[in-house]
């Protein structure tokens, strides 16, 4: 993260938009087992000490990195995994939730908010409009699914867009991918409703698309770099409307990185274990150009700071997993059925 933190200045980023999957939380992660600061403990730190502070660690070694550059944050399904609970997040992480952007977003749709009978208060899903781009973060990290008053919210949102001539793209991210993508092993697909939400979001989308909008989708969920993942035989049938929306799944920013999927060659718009980050280059008419940037272990060894040996950062770049293990993972199902019987 430092090291996407450097490049993003770089870059002249406007902002950095995270999307989930802040620690592991099932186990101890290894970067934070290897801190320079617990070589003098013994025994090393336990998982009950890891999970008091590991929201905090990340605060410190992921967020701060990126100083004045704004960091927008999503939740991921790692976050609600036991003992850690959305209210948790949302306490930990209210400073983020309450940005300045998103504060000043929500007194803008206060009479939106008021027809929907909800309250205007930092929450996990939000929305930002900048520049004519409406940034809209959706929480799907538990039960694979958007809950009924997320999606009343949602489509409000959308609808407010369709209508607003001065908006012309729209950039939804959200955890995991929705359904029928090339990454539905690890999607929306996982519970039934969760595929039926995540199609009629993209439903939603489709419509905004025929506006005249510009639309496209960020995941994270998986933990490699996959593009085009939209573009599969269901969202290219007539029956399902015929349309293909661009989509990335880019969760190459430190997590256990996954194989790509099995029917998927391994090239430039396809990489599994490598670290990096997505940057969207803004056109005048509200295009959003993306491109993906690979970050080498020399870019990540000048960026990590005293808490981290070059050793560990050697063995994160090359055993995260080790490539044997990798490989010897067992293909997932690759169909949005058989992912929701799984």
């Amino acid at each position: 993260m430092p090291a996407i933190a450097a490049g993003a200045r770089k870059d002249g980023a406007a902002f950095y938009w995270h999307l989930g999957d802040l620690r592991a939380i099932y186990k101890v992660d290894e970067d934070y087992a290897r801190e320079e600061r617990f070589k003098a403990f013994s025994p090393p730190p336990s998982l009950d000490d890891y999970l008091r502070t590991a929201w905090t660690d990340f605060s410190q070694h992921q967020v701060q990195p990126f100083a004045n550059t704004p960091f927008f944050i999503g939740i991921g399904n790692h976050e609600t995994i036991a003992p850690k609970t959305r209210t948790q997040f949302l306490i930990e992480f209210q400073s983020l939730l309450d940005r300045p952007e998103l504060k000043q977003q929500r007194s803008n749709d206060a009479a939106l908010y008021g027809l929907l009978k909800q309250t205007p208060a930092p929450r996990t899903y939000y929305h930002w409009i900048e520049r004519g781009i409406d940034f809209i973060n959706l929480d799907n990290a538990s039960d694979d699914t958007f809950d009924t008053v997320q999606m009343a919210w949602f489509n409000a949102i959308v609808d407010a867009d369709m209508q607003n001539p001065a908006i012309t793209t729209l950039v939804v991210g959200m955890h995991e991918s929705l359904p029928y993508s090339k990454s539905d092993s690890h999607s929306m697909c996982g519970s039934i409703s969760g595929r039926e939400s995540g199609t009629r979001t993209y439903a939603k989308l489709v419509e905004a698309e025929k506006k005249s909008k510009h639309v496209y989708l960020l995941a994270s969920h998986s933990h490699y770099y996959l593009a085009n993942i939209y573009d599969t035989d269901h969202w290219r049938d007539a029956d399902h409307g015929g349309v293909v929306l661009p989509g990335w799944v880019v969760g190459t920013a430190g997590a256990e990185r996954y194989p790509l999927p099995p029917d998927v060659i391994a090239g430039p718009d396809a990489r599994e274990h490598v670290y990096g980050y997505l940057i969207g280059t803004v056109t005048r008419g509200g295009e959003v150009r993306f491109e993906f940037r690979e970050l080498a272990e020399p870019a990540i060894q000048l960026t990590r700071g005293a808490d981290y040996s070059a050793d560990t950062v050697s063995f994160c770049v090359a055993q995260n997993p080790d490539p044997e293990k990798l490989h010897a993972k067992h293909a997932q199902p690759s169909s949005c059925e058989a992912a929701t019987q799984r």
